[in-house]
């Protein structure tokens, strides 16, 4: 197919005006796939490919050519600030053609939002909270906003492959289908996808088409990767060393250390200099504190700040200072971000991306990189790996640089095998199921129990849940007034339900912890959790404020600006790394190979690492003696295997092996003491990992283990089920415990 001579006259001139000499390889194939077939279609190319307009041109051409009599595409996306960025682009497309683009969010004036409920037509953005919202608050008016859709345009669904939000974006889309009657094909647009075939599956889940992936050659990725480990204090792996001899020797450093100063945020400020360029963290505790050495650092070398800060607690106003920073070319700032920054939001032509320490995901890795590399440059990517020296006393697995290794794994992994996550699809997802419930009832007004269970159960992220589950979770909602029964036998929200489904925060399924407004005057800075009392000092926007007041009532904090250096404090963020990448590490230490963007200190202490890992006895089996009767045992197993070990080991199998003081590093390590000898703990783990135990076994008597946002108002039994069939991965524990033995 000639895809250009298809596109309508207005998507000619737009590429035309653009001076595009020719079309790219995804534009190519997203045209055959979607003018070609009547499918669902999955576009899977490198960031910033052209993967918007490849989408876009062909839909917008169809739509021309029949126009629809409602909202024709809805565009949903992970993030406000996408939505913003590609709303500009989409806008400058449509506009000489007349076809209207809107954006529905939180930031949104209701007046656009009116004229779209008025008129709906063209193109629609959101965000899947707002499509929440526009679900129960605009249910009447779903039909004729969406009665004629023709595509559902997915962006960046690898971040919605692996979690409840995710889960409750196709929820969504398949009630608002049923509910406006319409059959839209789906589009699916990401950088990083690991497993297609498996993406795709999800993608049409419920949607009664299949999917087309198109293969095409997008080209070879050219990368600019190094990789330096600091200890963060003197000396330095291999310092003195003849293992240096060859080796380039470092760029002198021009800088003047503040006290305290950490030598990996020395680093980073010495090749930020004259740059643009992305400081990633993996939390917003760690943002902070790098952002604050930062400007040390500037001061110190009595240089102008040239730093600034982007996380999901800082004010609207913060973040998007940062982002227009980012769009300038010619800025020379640098931006200490974490994942907010991570997804396809157009921030200009960045001349490298710094990674402290490594991400849990090759995913992550994937898409912080592809941040560089934009107009022509190949993508530029500088990690920093940092960790204190070992005390002198230290056990074994604190001799071994972990994040080193894992950071090195991320990179082969996708370098050799192009892997990335997988979607997860195995999980009971029972706070999911509370929410969705919720929903329709707010939504769709009283029904009864069997109308209730018609609308719910069906959806497909549900298809592993009983319908005595759900019996039992609506009989737990009457006790606790989320839902009430009224004298016709139907459900409708209950009084304690609707103070839940009343706030604006029950529209998100992801967990958020109960959060404070900081102010300085007249300023919003963002927001923390658990304030200190007056008096004390916080850190937020990359700088160090004392505590005037705490209005527990209006949940506010007001500060005043001091200098200093302290940490921050956001809650919790739980990491998910993948077996695969374990595996690899190990391999990594067993393996000579020298990689090519390992740096002078670096190659240093992988060498020191590969040493201790021979020395010890870890390339022959993963349980070690420590002396005495102390052992570490180092699985190699993912986030939800190893939980799942943790607790075989200590559950079926402690008494028999007089297991007392299981201590994990998870998921790399766990250390205890045993009365019994090495032979007999693979006899007995293999013995009790061949019985056909209940996965209810590895959850605690009275333990509640609550992961998701709404597990509190679920039946507890519900959540230990979850827990124990959903999260811990039994089957991949089981499989390498009974490798040990056929290894022994």
């Amino acid at each position: 197919m000639d895809v250009f001579n298809r596109y309508a006259p207005f998507i000619q001139d737009y590429i035309y005006r653009s001076g595009w000499q020719t079309l790219r390889a995804v534009q190519n194939a997203a045209g055959d796939a979607i003018f070609g077939t009547e499918d669902n279609v999955l576009l899977t190319a490198s960031t910033a490919s052209g993967k918007t307009e490849a989408a876009f041109f062909p839909i917008l051409t169809l739509l021309e050519e029949n126009p629809s009599a409602s909202v024709g595409v809805l565009y949903i996306a992970p993030l406000k600030a996408l939505i913003n960025d590609q709303f500009g682009r989409l806008n400058e497309l449509c506009e000489e053609q007349g076809i209207p683009v809107y954006r529905w969010h939180g930031d949104v004036p209701q007046t656009q939002k009116r004229r779209l409920l008025r008129h709906p037509a063209g193109i629609l953005q959101i965000t899947p909270e707002s499509l929440e919202s526009l679900m129960i608050n605009k249910h009447m008016e779903i039909p004729s906003l969406f009665g004629d859709l023709r595509f559902i345009v997915i962006d960046e669904i690898h971040s919605l492959l692996r979690g409840d939000r995710g889960w409750q974006t196709f929820c969504l889309i398949e009630r608002l289908c049923r509910t406006a009657g319409c059959s839209p094909r789906r589009v699916g647009l990401s950088a990083t996808i690991g497993n297609p075939e498996e993406a795709g599956r999800f993608l049409a889940a419920g949607s009664g088409r299949g999917t087309v992936i198109p293969k095409f050659d997008g080209g070879r990725d050219v990368w600019r990767l190094s990789m330096e480990h600091f200890f963060n204090t003197a000396p330095q792996a291999g310092e003195g060393e003849t293992l240096l001899a060859g080796l380039p020797e470092p760029e002198a450093p021009t800088d003047k250390a503040p006290k305290a100063a950490d030598p990996g945020v020395g680093y980073i400020f010495e090749h930020t200099r004259g740059k643009k360029c992305l400081v990633f963290t993996n939390s917003r505790e760690e943002c902070e504190t790098v952002c604050q050495q930062l400007r040390q650092y500037c001061e110190a070398n009595r240089e102008p700040d040239r730093f600034l800060i982007h996380h999901g607690n800082l004010s609207a106003s913060y973040r998007e200072s940062a982002e227009e920073e980012m769009k300038d070319d010619d800025s020379l700032f640098s931006v200490c971000a974490t994942a907010t920054l991570e997804l396809g939001i157009d921030i200009g032509r960045l001349e490298r991306a710094f990674q402290i320490d490594a991400p849990f995901t090759v995913s992550g890795f994937l898409q912080r990189m592809g941040r560089t590399g934009r107009r022509g440059s190949p993508s530029e990517m500088w990690f920093v790996m940092r960790e204190d020296h070992p005390e002198p006393r230290a056990m074994l697995p604190d001799y071994l640089p972990w994040r080193m290794i894992q950071g090195i794994a991320l990179v082969q992994l996708y370098i050799e095998e192009r892997f990335v996550e997988p979607p997860r699809t195995e999980r009971l997802p029972y706070s999911l199921l509370y929410h969705q419930t919720m929903s329709t009832l707010a939504s769709c007004g009283e029904m009864t129990p069997a109308e209730l269970a018609s609308r719910v159960l069906p959806l497909n992220c549900f298809r592993r849940i009983t319908q005595d589950d759900f019996r039992a979770l609506l009989r737990h909602l009457l006790e606790i007034d989320h839902i009430s029964r009224t004298e016709n036998g139907g459900l409708i929200v209950g009084l304690a339900g609707e103070r839940v489904v009343n706030n604006y925060k029950f529209y998100a399924v992801f967990q958020e912890n109960l959060e404070y407004t900081v102010r300085a005057g007249s300023e919003e800075l963002g927001t923390i959790v658990k304030p200190p009392p007056a008096g004390d000092k916080i850190a937020i926007a990359g700088r160090v404020w004392v505590v005037d007041e705490v209005d527990h009532k209006k949940r506010t904090v007001y500060c005043t600006l001091v200098k200093g250096n302290i940490p921050a404090y956001f809650g919790d963020v739980a990491g998910d790394i993948h077996t695969r990448i374990l595996e690899r590490m190990r391999a990594v230490l067993e393996e000579e190979t020298q990689y090519p963007y390992l740096m002078r200190h670096a190659v240093c202490r992988l060498a020191e690492a590969r040493e201790v890992y021979q020395r010890s006895g870890m390339a022959e089996k993963p349980l070690i003696s420590l002396g005495g009767k102390m052992w570490a045992l180092f699985p190699w197993l993912g986030s939800y295997a190893f939980l799942a070990l943790e607790r075989f080991l200590k559950i079926r199998c402690g008494r028999r092996l007089g297991l007392k003081g299981l201590n994990p590093a998870r998921p790399y390590s766990l250390q205890f003491t045993m009365q019994v000898g090495e032979a007999e703990f693979y006899r007995i783990l293999a013995e009790e990992a061949e019985q056909d135990f209940d996965p209810m076994e590895l959850v605690y008597p009275k333990e509640v283990p609550v992961f998701e946002k709404y597990d509190e108002f679920v039946p507890e039994a519900l959540i230990r089920k979850g827990f124990a069939l959903g999260v811990l991965d039994i089957e991949g524990m089981k499989r390498r415990v009974l490798s040990w033995r056929a290894a022994d």
